[in-house]
């Protein structure tokens, strides 16, 4: 048996008590925290909350050669991930694979990122369309390379008048992007497309989703980017057209301008 298990947003204690009993009764407990990673809290803490032993694998041993796999053949395996359990499509791959090796799987449901962005910007949950991922520049041939994908999405979700959510990147070396790294690609994509996709354009900021404390801020984008948010985890919002609650949850809930009302 192969039970999916999210961990939710911020640390050891969001796992719900349905995932929490599956990971007590396991007999192997893997997870990996390169597509999110629980900020509030550490592999220890988790450990000892859980009381047990966790394996953490690698982007490879997840996506590549998940030779661990066939431990669940045999055995009660659980595998972890931070937010909801099959938010990554690489972890429906996963499930796929178990499937092929003839061992039954389940999913343990958890707290995501995609709600939990609703709640706190007051943006409605099904005006959504396709999220994407502000990457990291990276260097080819001497040249700096800045993905315009994020772009092409917002200019999308914003024709189809749907908001857009906007990851940033996890690096293993370069840590984790924040909001004013990624406004600042985001504004250059701008200046190099010149559609006037983000011009003028409104966003909502939020940091550390599920803790005691998250930070959540709107402005425009010129602005966002100097506001303090503090450490991790970040996300953006970048929306289309507001119904007239949402410009007032903005307004009221997140600091937005006042003009948005009008």
């Amino acid at each position: 048996m192969l039970t999916f298990i999210g961990l939710g947003l911020y640390d050891e204690k969001d796992i719900t008590v349905k995932g929490f009993d599956a990971v007590k009764k396991a007999d192997a407990v893997y997870a990996e925290f390169y597509t999110s990673n629980l900020i509030g809290t550490s592999i220890e803490k988790i450990e000892k909350f859980y009381g047990k032993k966790l394996i953490i694998l690698s982007r490879e041993e997840v996506e590549l050669e998940p030779v661990w796999l066939s431990r669940a053949i045999k055995e009660n395996v659980v595998f972890l991930s931070g937010g909801d359990a099959m938010v990554a499509t690489t972890h429906i791959d996963l499930r796929l694979r178990a499937k092929d090796l003839g061992i039954e799987s389940a999913i343990i449901h958890a707290p995501s990122i995609y709600s939990a962005v609703s709640g706190l910007s007051g943006l409605q949950n099904y005006r959504f369309g396709k999220s994407t991922t502000i990457p990291f520049p990276y260097t080819r041939n001497e040249k700096t390379i800045i993905s315009e994908a994020p772009y092409d999405t917002i200019k999308m979700n914003r024709k189809n008048d749907l908001h857009t959510i906007v990851f940033l990147d996890i690096d293993r070396e370069k840590g984790f992007m924040d909001i004013r790294k990624a406004v600042s690609l985001l504004l250059e994509m701008e200046e190099r497309r010149g559609e006037g996709v983000l011009v003028n354009a409104l966003a909502i900021g939020i940091a550390r989703a599920g803790s005691p404390s998250p930070v959540v801020h709107s402005d425009y984008l010129e602005k966002i980017k100097e506001y303090d948010f503090g450490g991790p985890l970040h996300t953006l919002l970048i929306p289309a057209s507001l119904h007239f609650i949402e410009a007032e949850a903005l307004v009221k809930l997140c600091g937005a301008p006042p003009d948005i009302l009008i």
